[in-house]
């Protein structure tokens, strides 16, 4: 089952408290205070994992509480502190506080380990509490309480491409194509359900050795009104780089079917919609003769069956990568002057 959104409660331990003690020793009725300092309470953690892909593990265990620091005892004995608790995520994972709003977390980095609740501080024993005009502390201090919140955690996979196309526009099989993804392809619409990543190896080299390929559930016209699968998988792909539009080449007007795509994703965001795209006529196999003119300008004919067209029009995403690429180190450089 693939989740990419769930709501988990996440409470840090509370601090030990102090101990309030004095020294025993024979011939001392009465020694200095020796009462120990509690331990600080466990802190929670998130922690970005490649080796996860979706939120399911994370959603089947709602609450997450960390150990609370140990008490304080008699002899200077200071209380062990409370053990961590650490929450892997898989890398794309966004967290909000659910009461405020505001973005926690954004992981991005695998290994990345971000500190979400803190422990609270172990209380001081007496014998801390000594000072000169008090030599004599006839109290200690309770542990503080750990922090406690509520999070929001959306999954946005992370891909340099992203696939859009109506169901059966062949996404699936184009997919399946040039990487090892293995999606599900059948005869029927809305074979996809869930989002599919597939590496593809760089074809021409000074790109990288290889990119990511997102294939996400079928659009079609009014998906933003709820029909269909809906528009809630696009942010699977608000990360990608460029898109690809996929029609079919059975389509009666191609570029209409294209504009009613592009009119779906600036529902969901006008920023996803302004991405770079390539657009693919699909299952160019079922076309013969005259019917190959149908391919519009600027567009690129692709027969994932037949393996026509594919390696030209990976040559042409790697190309607009590397440019899209380039503005973007562009851009982070200017503001990095701007903020000089």
């Amino acid at each position: 089952m693939f989740i990419d959104e769930t709501i988990i409660e996440v409470k840090a331990g509370d601090g030990g408290n102090g101990c309030h003690s004095y020294e025993r020793m024979k011939y001392k009725p009465k020694g200095k205070p020796d009462g120990g300092n509690g331990g600080n309470g466990g802190n929670i953690y998130l922690a970005g994992s490649s080796q996860i892909h979706t939120l399911q593990d994370t959603a089947y265990r709602r609450r997450y509480k960390a150990e609370r620091g140990v008490h304080g005892m008699g002899k200077n004995m200071i209380g062990r502190r409370g053990e961590d608790v650490l929450i892997p995520v898989p890398l794309g994972t966004i967290v909000y506080d659910e009461t405020t709003g505001e973005i926690v977390l954004d992981c991005l980095t695998d290994g990345q380990k971000e500190l979400i609740a803190n422990g609270g501080r172990g209380g001081k024993g007496n014998a801390s509490l000594v000072t000169r005009s008090n030599p004599n502390p006839e109290f200690c201090e309770p542990g503080k309480p750990g922090e406690e919140k509520r999070l929001r955690l959306v999954l946005k996979v992370l891909a340099d491409v992203g696939l859009v196309g109506r169901p059966n526009a062949g996404k699936s099989t184009f997919l399946s194509r040039v990487s090892r993804a293995r999606p599900k392809i059948a005869d029927y619409p809305f074979t996809t359900k869930e989002p599919h990543l597939g590496i593809v190896k760089n074809q021409n080299g000074p790109f990288g050795s290889s990119y990511v390929v997102a294939d996400i559930p079928g659009l079609i016209e009014d998906c933003h009104k709820g029909k269909g699968m809906g528009i809630r998988f696009l942010r699977h792909i608000e990360r990608t780089s460029i898109l690809v539009i996929m029609v079919e080449a059975t389509s009666e007007d191609p570029v209409g079917d294209a504009k009613v795509l592009i009119t779906e994703l600036e529902h969901y965001s006008v920023l996803l919609a302004a991405k770079p795209k390539c657009f693919l006529l699909t299952k160019t196999d079922v076309l013969s003769g005259d019917e190959l003119n149908k391919i519009p300008e600027g567009w690129l004919g692709v027969s994932a069956v037949t393996g026509e067209g594919v390696e030209l029009a990976l040559r042409k995403l790697e190309e607009q990568l590397k440019t899209a690429n380039y503005k973007e180190m562009e851009a982070l450089k200017s503001n990095e002057s701007a903020a000089d």
